[in-house]
């Protein structure tokens, strides 16, 4: 999958709906396009997605990115139509303000709306009042619908517990830049299909079995925690690399992820994606993530016995409104493919 493939594949996931637990439609996007490269696909009962690519040897590791993105449900219904709503995954509410958003209900209607914030207006509420604290208490959904009342929202079907979309504003730029929400890990599941797709078009098996896993409730917490190939030696996570003062990350590189909150990622995997970015002159950094969690540890903490490590492409401003380089996405790819067809330690 060339650049451009890549870049298309990538924006048509990114607008297609995936709240954490509600991923059916971009998982059996994801299937569609795993099915015509040659993978037979296997979906879980946890709604996530397993694939393999047959290797020459009876090893085996596991490669991961996560389909699912943040959002939110709606919590309540106030006496006024105004809708109230919980998170799902872990943002800030000034990220979210001013943010339109669709509201599905569980016959499957999209109704349209915007985030706000409970004294928006300065006209209104003055100017102290309109900048005080953004808290998920004081933010609500307006609906874009004639409504006066609670019983008005319930005539459209919606109640709580319904999904709410965020609009992902996704737009690729003639200098490569994509911009859009959710890129994580969006960006990741378009690295990891990229580089199947090129290993699948060479037609050279790698020397190990390669497990891809599309995981669809990593932003809660338990994307990998079951169902998972247990013949694997090595788990990488293909999610984004974080940008920010501090931070050694690019737009146009791969990072390569030496720890995160959880502490170090395996020492000899981190050492063995850093020789082979080296080899094959692929732009990469080194960083440690102090307020990051991924796949490949909810595998560990669910008892996988695995070398763990993690890469991606550098994304900016992270659980907001995100921003990536298709340079980035190649130099993941191409790191990704160089870790496939890697002969393991040993031999």
């Amino acid at each position: 999958m060339n650049r451009d493939e890549m870049a298309e594949f990538l924006m048509e996931l990114l607008w297609t709906r995936s709240v954490s637990g509600h991923t059916e439609k971009a998982v059996d996007m994801v299937r569609h396009r795993l099915d015509r490269i040659g993978l037979r696909t296997r979906v879980t009962n946890k709604g996530g997605l397993l694939a393999s690519i047959a290797g020459e040897g009876d090893r085996a590791v596991l490669v991961s990115a996560h389909v699912d993105t943040l959002g939110c449900m709606v919590r309540s219904i106030e006496d006024d139509g105004r809708l109230r709503l919980r998170m799902v995954g872990g943002f800030t509410m000034p990220s979210i303000e001013g943010e339109y958003c669709r509201v599905e209900t569980f016959e499957g209607e999209l109704h349209p709306g915007t985030i706000l914030f409970e004294s928006t207006s300065v006209h209104a509420y003055g100017r102290d009042k309109a900048s005080g604290k953004r808290e998920q208490e004081k933010m609500y959904v307006r609906l874009d619908r004639r409504v006066e009342n609670d019983e008005d929202v319930r005539k459209l079907g919606i109640s709580a517990g319904n999904y709410i979309h965020l609009d992902p504003r996704s737009v690729l730029t003639d200098d490569g830049f994509v911009k859009s929400r959710h890129l994580d890990d969006k960006a990741g599941v378009a690295v990891m299909v990229a580089a199947a797709s090129q290993v699948m078009e060479a037609g050279e098996r790698p020397p190990r079995e390669v497990h891809l896993l599309v995981s669809a409730h990593e932003e809660v917490g338990h994307g990998a925690s079951a169902g998972l190939p247990l013949d694997a030696e090595e788990f990488l996570a293909v999610d984004m690399g974080v940008l920010g003062k501090g931070l050694g990350g690019s737009e146009t590189k791969v990072t390569i992820c030496a720890a995160d909150s959880s502490g170090p990622f395996n020492y000899a995997l981190t050492r063995k994606l850093i020789d082979l970015a080296k080899r094959d002159s692929i732009p990469y950094v080194v960083d440690t993530f102090p307020y990051y969690g991924s796949d490949a540890v909810a595998a560990l903490r669910a008892g996988m016995d695995v070398r763990h490590g993690l890469i991606g492409p550098g994304i900016d401003a992270s659980h907001a409104m995100e921003r990536g380089h298709m340079e980035g996405l190649e130099a993941a790819r191409d790191l990704l493919v160089a870790y496939m067809m890697e002969p393991p330690e040993g031999g």
